[in-house]
């Protein structure tokens, strides 16, 4: 009769042992049952246990590294397999994969000007698409390797008129960061992204960079440059600002009526331009 309680207790740590020798990483969730042997035959046959609830940074580093891969993997113009993503990214969060193709997609053609599409129904694999309307056709904002700057500008462009057609250089990095672009690290898209902007950007007269006077620390602002104001209009950029919220531009009734006026002014005759010049010809 004393006997069988010490063979219980050594049956208990014996079957403890055995498991964590099996599978260490899954004892944790499956203790959380009554029984730790009907815990372990039942377990035993799943790979991964239910995963807890994830935080959103954690999301959010996924999301930057599932972006990342589908943006190696796009270099090469072949089709992306669903099998690949799961292999070489999502790993443990398979029960999360809609909500991180969701996020990567929104990202992918917010900050890169591309959409993430399915080939056929079900065929479980991607390919991305260029979206995004260049500014303009030259190939040096687009640069040598035919990356899409031109969704970064467009995205410091809608920033800027949507601030009041001036913002800190501070709050466009604030923005920035939460999309996985930093000033001090190397792009795998943009390279420098902080020389693109403030430099190459400026050089090309996309945007004016000044500094502004009297802060501490010093902080610089953010305009439009001429180049901007010939090539593209307020409508188009508030237009690409509501796309990438989903919204109609009348929803930000201030900068609808700003544009619509800097259209009806773009629309009039200049006043000693080309237009009277050429009315008046036919009378002489």
């Amino acid at each position: 009769m004393s006997q069988k309680p010490k063979s219980r207790g050594r049956a208990c740590t014996q079957t403890e042992r055995e498991w964590e020798r099996s599978g260490g990483e899954e004892a944790p969730s499956t203790s959380r049952g009554p029984s730790g042997a009907a815990s372990q035959s039942g377990r035993r046959a799943e790979p991964h246990p239910a995963p807890g609830p994830r935080s959103q940074k954690q999301l959010e580093l996924k999301v930057a590294e599932l972006v990342q891969f589908l943006l190696i993997k796009d270099q090469r113009k072949i089709p992306i397999r669903r099998a690949d993503i799961l292999r070489h990214v999502v790993g443990d969060y398979k029960d999360v994969l809609p909500e991180l193709l969701r996020r990567a997609a929104e990202r992918l053609e917010y900050v890169f000007g591309y959409r993430l599409v399915e080939l056929e129904p079900r065929s479980n694999t991607y390919i991305l698409v260029n979206t995004l309307e260049p500014v303009e056709e030259d190939a040096e904002v687009r640069g040598d390797q035919d990356t899409p700057t031109t969704g970064l500008l467009m995205i410091v462009l809608g920033l800027i008129f949507m601030k009041g057609n001036s913002i800190k250089e501070t709050e466009v990095w604030d923005f920035l960061r939460r999309l996985g672009v930093y000033p001090t690290k190397k792009h795998l898209i943009f390279g420098d992204p902080k020389k693109l902007i403030t430099e190459d950007f400026v050089r090309q007269r996309y945007l004016e960079y000044r500094r502004i006077p009297h802060t501490d620390p010093v902080d610089y602002e953010l305009q439009w440059g001429p180049r901007t104001n010939l090539e593209t209009s307020k409508m188009k950029v508030l237009k690409f600002v509501a796309k990438v919220h989903n919204q109609d531009p009348k929803d930000w009734p201030a900068q609808y009526c700003e544009a619509l006026a800097e259209e009806e002014a773009r629309a009039r005759p200049q006043t000693g331009g080309p237009a009277p010049a050429a009315a008046a010809a036919p009378s002489s």
